[in-house]
């Protein structure tokens, strides 16, 4: 009988790209940790350039650093304004630290400018084995390639910048298993809103998880990085899958990506880089994804998700007080009473986009329902970079969105985030699919429930929250 080969001492993922970066390791310190590809944007690194240039120093590796503009710029007609006073500042700030540093930026105007989680893997930048980090703690998304990488603050933008090295402690391993297939209706958003919402915004603290079971074989790279990209909202540091040879065909098409003997060397590698069999986690959750049903949330953090046809739930219920006294507030700031599903509730506006969910398949879940109808309620469409926005009117997806009354706008961070005039008012309730619903990320008083594209698409139709299984 022929038996596996098992190592001595099996190794995860995360382990052996951990361990083939740490520079120095000392008991009871952080290891020192090099660094492959730092991303940096407008809204935080201009900051660090100025610390760069009060210390009289440069960028170490100039060639491992990629700028480009999405937090700030306007999604609007740039032809007039790339954005307010501030936005017009910091991009500016930005190219010329970029052009004074030699940094590449893809700024305005570039066919490769959008969301610095969506062009990184798009562009074949973002690699398996790789360490990759960004002042965004949505970094997260990049490990669908099978990189370790992860948000960091700006005084570590600086450090970055200036050593190519990063202090980090050493986060254990959390082994995530989806068992099953979706079905209809259902999408990978939907399954990491129902990770976040078993295990709660912390319960993923001082790991990285490691998405594995015959699920995770069966999604997209569209779909991982969906998933990688809300790992964070579950406390976790990161979010992986093993590279498979959905990512290495994926990797193959990439304007940037290896070729050639170039390509067969890093596939070697790659391939190499997988959980070996007996490897231990720290901590471990299955979820069987074919009991899953679309999601959305109801609160004010990612974790307060359910499945869109039960009840928002009764605080007067829950035993312990300080979760009482939570949920009393959410439900109280989102204007819900308890025990009513969501499916009916009337909505402001909708939002298609993000690093979460502006990637070409999404866009092409939601013209599938736009087709031929007629949106209720003001939506936003926004493509994630140039390239999708390209794709996109190639297939004439644009113009399916536009014959359904929605706005079809330029690549940028957009409605997730409060910093670029895509707002929602004071008292107005959104639905995104983007990655977060805390107080007012959407705008001073704004109201967001989180959901995918699909439920998304289906919900501009009504004008109100829709169950996607009744209109897709």
């Amino acid at each position: 009988m022929i038996r596996a080969v098992v190592a001595s001492n099996p190794k995860t993922l995360f382990d052996k790209i951990w361990e083939s970066h740490v520079v120095k390791a000392e008991p009871g310190f952080p290891s020192v940790l090099y660094i492959d590809l730092h991303l940096i944007h407008e809204a935080t690194s201009p900051v660090a350039f100025t610390g760069l240039r009060k210390r009289g120093i440069g960028v170490r590796r100039p060639e491992r650093t990629l700028a480009t503009v999405d937090h700030l710029i306007t999604t609007g007609d740039r032809s007039k304004s790339v954005g307010d006073a501030e936005a017009v500042e910091l991009i500016g700030a930005l190219d010329k630290a970029a052009r004074e540093f030699g940094v590449p930026i893809y700024g305005v105007g570039s066919e490769y400018q959008g969301i610095v989680h969506v062009i990184g893997p798009e562009l074949g930048l973002s690699r398996p084995g790789m360490t990759i980090v960004c002042g965004d703690s949505h970094t997260s998304t990049h490990g669908a390639v099978g990189a370790l990488a992860f948000g960091i603050g700006t005084t570590e933008v600086e450090h970055v910048l200036a050593t190519q090295c990063l202090l980090q402690k050493r986060p254990g391993n959390y082994e995530v298993r989806f068992d099953g297939r979706l079905p209809k209706g259902v999408t990978a958003k939907d399954a990491v809103l129902e990770l976040i919402a078993k295990i709660g915004i912390g319960g993923g603290t001082e790991h990285v998880f490691e998405y594995r079971g015959s699920l995770a074989k069966q999604l997209t790279m569209e779909e991982r990085l969906t998933i990688c990209n809300m790992s964070i909202e579950a406390g976790a540091r990161a979010g992986m899958f093993a590279p498979d040879d959905t990512t290495l065909q994926y990797l193959s098409t990439r304007p940037f990506g290896p070729k050639g003997k170039e390509l067969d060397a890093a596939i070697r590698r790659w391939r190499g880089l997988a959980t070996e069999e007996g490897a231990k986690f720290d901590k471990s959750i299955a979820i069987d994804a074919s009991k899953l049903e679309p999601m959305i949330t109801f609160g004010t953090n990612p974790s307060m998700g359910m499945p869109i046809r039960a009840p928002v739930p009764d605080p007067a219920r829950e035993p312990d007080p300080s979760k009482r006294a939570g949920l009393e507030k959410a439900l109280g700031y989102m204007g819900l009473r308890p025990g009513k599903p969501l499916v009916g509730e009337k909505l402001d506006v909708v939002f298609i986009g993000s690093c979460t969910n502006s990637r070409i398949t999404d866009l092409q879940e939601a013209a599938r329902v736009l087709e031929g109808r007629k949106v209720a309620v003001r939506t936003l469409i926004v493509p994630g970079s140039q390239q999708v926005k390209k794709a996109a009117e190639a297939e004439g997806l644009d113009r399916v969105f536009k014959a359904a009354g929605a706005e079809w706008r330029e690549p940028g961070c957009s409605m997730c985030i409060a910093m670029n005039g895509d707002l929602v008012a004071p008292g107005m309730r959104s639905l995104s699919t983007s990655n977060r619903n805390f107080e007012g990320r959407q705008g001073k008083g704004s109201r967001t429930h989180l959901a995918s594209p699909l439920t998304a698409a289906a919900s501009a139709l009504k004008g109100a929250i829709a169950d996607p299984r009744e209109v897709a």
